[in-house]
């Protein structure tokens, strides 16, 4: 059956820049980032590359653009080793993470540049299950931190050695990715205050991949409901709005759906839901 015609959407406005890359080439994560950082350094941003390998040899690879050439020389690029950051096995702590670029970015500031922008191959991070569900948590969080601040940042993941499945995961915590990765995006981009932005559409698809962003986004209730800016969505079954609210209850919280959509209100009441409540989205 074909969805419902609804009003046509798009992503949070004022979202800064977080985009999941999976790629298939090493060389085609190499130009995505060159492109990236030097996109940055325009903008007057200090800009750091992160990747496996040692740092000569990262540095090699940025070279190869002129841009970022002249950003080393300059010491507006720097590059680190994520296989010297972290051990083979390493399961990030989501909050340390997040507070290591918030200093990091705070230098930037502090050394005269606009922000801090990340270029960063993190597949070593996400290769095991207990890894996947620190890094995805992680995501969400530092895209709270985004949203406020001036830190943007790419994040690639290698598709043929994690599989699809696993950079959906990863994915659907950045407000941007590749098409057909996700399909939808839970994130911290709101526009109204908002515990959460979400994009996209939650459909058969989203089955599985929807309850487990909801549990690693770990929303915050505020007076006793979680808020999701939801003006982004292009529809929802009603799967997932049993899924929403079993979180719900699990939580015990009431979830509030801010949308355009004119279907999940009649949907909740159809299906008796009461742990979710639909306002309409500005």
């Amino acid at each position: 059956m074909p969805k419902p015609s609804e009003p046509e959407r798009g992503p949070s406005p004022g979202a800064r820049d977080h985009v999941c890359r999976g790629y298939r080439r090493r060389a085609e994560f190499v130009a995505s980032a060159q492109e990236f950082l030097a996109e940055g350094l325009a903008a007057g941003a200090r800009v750091l590359y992160v990747a496996p390998g040692d740092e000569a040899a990262l540095t090699g690879q940025l070279r190869e653009d002129d841009r970022c050439g002249e950003g080393l020389d300059s010491g507006a690029v720097q590059v680190a080793s994520v296989d010297a950051a972290y051990p083979s096995g390493t399961v990030v702590d989501p909050a340390e993470q997040v507070a290591v670029y918030a200093a990091a970015t705070s230098e930037a500031l502090a050394a005269g540049f606009t922000g801090l922008r990340v270029a960063a191959d993190v597949t070593s991070l996400a290769r095991t299950p207990a890894q996947v569900d620190a890094f995805a948590r992680y995501e969400h969080l530092v895209d709270h931190f985004m949203a406020a601040h001036p830190m943007s940042a790419m994040c690639g993941y290698d598709v043929g050695e994690l599989g699809g499945e696993v950079v959906a995961q990863l994915a659907c915590m950045h407000p941007g990715a590749d098409a057909g990765v996700t399909p939808f995006h839970l994130h911290g981009h709101a526009r109204d205050g908002s515990a959460a932005a979400l994009d996209g559409d939650l459909d058969l698809e989203s089955r599985g991949l929807w309850p487990l962003a909801l549990e690693r986004a770990g929303l915050r209730s505020s007076a006793g409901t979680v808020a999701i800016d939801a003006a982004g969505l292009g529809f929802v079954d009603h799967r997932s709005l049993c899924a929403l609210a079993d979180y719900a209850e699990r939580h015990a919280t009431t979830v509030v759906l801010r949308t355009r959509l004119t279907a999940p209100a009649r949907l909740v009441e159809l299906l008796d839901l009461p742990g979710v409540r639909v306002e309409r989205a500005a």
